[in-house]
Formats: C-alpha cells, sequence, structure tokens
C-alpha cells in the first residue's frame, strides 16, 4: 500500500465525518459521491493496471461518483427538501460516536488474525470504520434520504474491505455488487417517493402512523 493510497484512505474517513456532522443533505450526497469517487480509483493504486482493472475503475467512478449522486440529488429536488432538522441522534452525538467507532475499528483491525501481507494497512481499520460510520447514519436519521446515504457509505465500507480480495476479484463479482447497490437505490427511490406521497413528508418515523383499516 503506498503512502497515496493511506492518504486516500484518511480523506474517506474525514468524509466520514463529514456525514455525520452535517444537516446539509446535498453536502452530504457529494461528500459520499467524492468518498466512491477515491474508493474508485483506489485499487488502481494498489494493483498493476489491466484492461480488468480499467473497467471496475471506470464502472465505480461513473456508478458511485455521477449515476447514484444524480438520483439522489433528483430525489432531494422533487421532495424540495435542503437538511435534516430533527434526527434521532444529534449531529454532535453523532460525530462523538463516529470517533468512538474509528478508534475501534483501528483497535479491532489490529486483533484480527490477517495475512502479513495486509497487516498494517489502513484498508481494513478504514473499512470497518465506514460500515459502522454508515450504520449510524442509517439509525440516527429520520429522513429516508438520510438513511440511503447510510446505506451507501455501509457499502462503500464493505467495498473497502473486498479490496483486500482484489486479485481474486472476478468482474462479474464486481458487476454483482455495483447492480445490487443499483436495485437498492432504485427500490429507496420508489420508497422515498411513496412516503412523499401520502405523507407530504419523507420522515420516516411518521410509519408508525400507518393503521390497518
Amino acid at each position: 500500500m503506498n503512502s497515496l493510497a493511506d492518504q486516500f484512505l484518511v480523506l474517506c474517513l474525514l468524509l466520514n465525518f463529514a456525514v455525520l456532522g452535517t444537516s446539509r443533505l446535498n453536502f452530504s450526497v457529494r461528500a459520499v459521491a467524492l468518498q466512491g469517487v477515491l474508493l474508485g480509483v483506489l485499487p488502481a493504486l494498489v494493483h498493476p493496471i489491466s484492461w480488468h482493472l480499467a473497467f471496475i475503475v471506470v464502472s465505480i467512478v461513473l456508478v458511485k461518483g455521477a449515476l447514484i449522486p444524480f438520483l439522489i440529488i433528483r430525489a432531494i429536488k422533487r421532495a424540495e427538501i435542503e437538511r435534516e432538522f430533527q434526527p434521532f441522534i444529534g449531529y454532535i452525538p453523532s460525530l462523538v460516536l463516529g470517533a468512538l467507532f474509528t478508534t475501534l475499528a483501528f483497535i479491532f483491525a489490529a486483533k484480527l488474525p490477517l495475512a502479513p501481507e495486509h497487516s498494517g494497512l489502513l484498508v481494513v481499520p478504514a473499512s470497518l470504520a465506514t460500515l459502522m460510520c454508515g450504520f449510524l447514519v442509517l439509525m440516527g436519521r429520520r429522513k429516508a434520504i438520510s438513511q440511503v446515504l447510510g446505506y451507501l457509505l455501509m457499502e462503500n465500507g464493505i467495498f473497502l474491505f473486498g479490496l483486500l480480495l482484489a486479485d481474486a476479484m472476478p468482474v462479474m463479482v464486481e458487476a454483482g455488487a455495483l447492480l445490487d447497490l443499483l436495485v437498492g437505490i432504485f427500490v429507496m427511490g420508489i420508497v422515498i417517493n411513496h412516503i412523499s406521497r401520502e405523507f407530504s413528508s419523507i420522515d420516516t418515523s411518521r410509519l408508525s402512523a400507518l393503521r390497518e383499516e
């Protein structure tokens, strides 16, 4: 792992905190998109360039950095919201918990029985920290769009962990993961649209008001 890749991973960790600490949905989408672009470029920094690798890099950058953010920003414009004012977990507590999860990720990664060539890398703690920060966003926000962003952070963490297996990862497996991600985004888009239509809001806590007739 070269120093540039480590700098990318540190930037990914900082972007986790950017998402945890802001109420601006557009800013959060751009932060997650930038994290997706960094993760897309990362394989090219740690593995020899090949046509297979170039295809994976271009696909990931286009999907994570352009297509998915475009779909989410369009959903934000249709829902006519800009901020999330009353999350389940406040922004300061979210940042504190994010710092705690990141610390625990580094401690836990140091105790994992990793292969000698993977020990000491930032990939494992960065992947665990991103996964837990995504889970925190998913559980701590009311708006469905914010929860989609948490889902994307979690997927980014899983993708980071998969970099350790990049040599053995065939194109179809990566394409399948991206397809699952796109399907998840479309399903969430449909859910957001129905929630917005029925409740004039995308606050998921209002789902508790549903009753059988």
